[in-house]
């Protein structure tokens, strides 16, 4: 998965556990129209309950029946063949299981009580470190053309693929049209997730995807990047030249997408992710604040300091254990756990991340995990 639900879930809650199944959703990123949600819900391995309970729950004085049919009405006046509509929603039925969830979304995961450092403890484990430093040579050629092409180093796409997936171990296994048209009915945020249902129509009906491979979380993110639908048509690419793009099958067409998404929201070469620094007692955290109010991914956005350049921060006192970047690169420090907890020096590059998830706790996990699996020279 892409702005791997802001407008669609709120600020994400943490990633589900890489190699147990998980038996909840974890918390999810701050999406933006073309993309996918803000603080999406990570793969959470859960299996969707098969039975659907009878169908007597109206919303805005619709049976989801109802919805299904104007929703085929308004496909088939703008084109869509009257054989995709009938394989994807035929005898479909809404699932409460995805309502439930989806309810039971936090407003933010930057604003609860939960700690980074132990957020982090249970994301950054060695099973996946290790996985990754398999999935590095196994994928060194592929992660190596993709680097050449895009930028995007192997380090950061793999701990994307890492959390996203566990490098497409936890894809989740519900029914992704389903998912989305009970939430587009539901009504909560409808425009977003008939968008989402408009993009797997299109999906299957340009031939991209089979029906029964739309599989993916109880929010419709699909396959091991976990792409919503619309990002799956924007930023998805052909990694191994066999003419399609296949997220759920094929590892060098996620790395590849996940690639792809990134350069596309501004990732720059030239740069890292950024570091984790020492931040002296002196510093006037009031002088470094930002005064400009974020218009999305607010609260994770809220715990960025203004963008200062590496020589300044320098300066100022502040110290890495390797070294910073260039003393004319912009950074902005971040401490997800407030003054003193923590801190980080990011560049541009972070907010790459934070569009893929709008997260600090979502974004710091990827890049701390790049950096701890021992990826093949580039």
């Amino acid at each position: 998965m892409s702005r791997i639900l802001m407008l669609a879930l709120g600020l994400l809650a943490p990633a589900a556990p890489v190699f147990a199944a998980a038996t909840a959703p974890a918390a999810a990123t701050a999406n933006q129209p073309a993309e996918r949600p803000a603080e999406k819900p990570t793969p959470d391995g859960m299996i969707e309950p098969a039975d659907a309970p009878p169908e007597v729950a109206t919303v805005d004085g619709q049976t989801f029946a109802q919805w299904l049919a104007g929703y085929r009405v308004a496909a088939l006046a703008r084109g869509v063949s009257a054989a995709t509509l009938d394989s994807l929603l035929g005898g479909l039925s809404p699932s409460d299981r995805v309502v439930e969830l989806d309810r039971a979304q936090p407003g933010d995961s930057s604003a609860g009580p939960a700690r980074f450092d132990n957020y982090l403890a249970r994301r950054l484990d060695a099973a996946r470190i290790r996985e990754g430093n398999v999935a590095a040579v196994r994928m060194s050629a592929e992660l190596a053309t993709t680097k050449a092409s895009t930028g995007v180093p192997a380090s950061i796409v793999l701990g994307i693929w890492g959390m996203e997936s566990s490098y497409g171990v936890v894809t989740g296994n519900f029914d992704v049209t389903r998912s989305l048209a009970t939430l587009a009915w539901d009504g909560r945020r409808r425009a977003l997730f008939t968008k989402e249902l408009d993009a797997v129509v299109a999906i299957v009906e340009r031939g991209m995807a089979s029906r029964d491979m739309l599989k993916g979380s109880w929010a419709g993110a699909m396959g091991q990047p976990q792409f919503l639908p619309s990002s799956y048509l924007a930023y998805g690419r052909d990694g191994d030249g066999d003419g399609r793009i296949d997220i759920w099958r094929s590892d060098a067409d996620t790395i590849a997408s996940i690639a792809n998404y990134l350069a596309r929201h501004g990732w720059r070469a030239e740069i890292g992710w950024g570091q984790i620094v020492t931040v002296p007692a002196t510093i006037n955290r009031e002088n470094i604040r930002d005064l400009r109010l974020p218009t999305s991914c607010q609260r994770p956005l809220e715990r960025h300091s203004r963008w200062i350049t590496a020589g300044e921060w320098k300066a100022m006192g502040v110290t890495s254990a390797t070294p910073l970047p260039p003393d004319d690169t912009p950074m902005t420090l971040v401490e997800p756990d407030g003054p003193g907890q923590g801190a980080y020096l990011t560049t541009a590059n972070y907010r790459a991340v934070m569009d893929y998830n709008c997260s600090n706790f979502y974004a710091l996990s990827v890049a701390l995990l790049g950096d701890a699996i021992a990826t093949p020279p580039q």
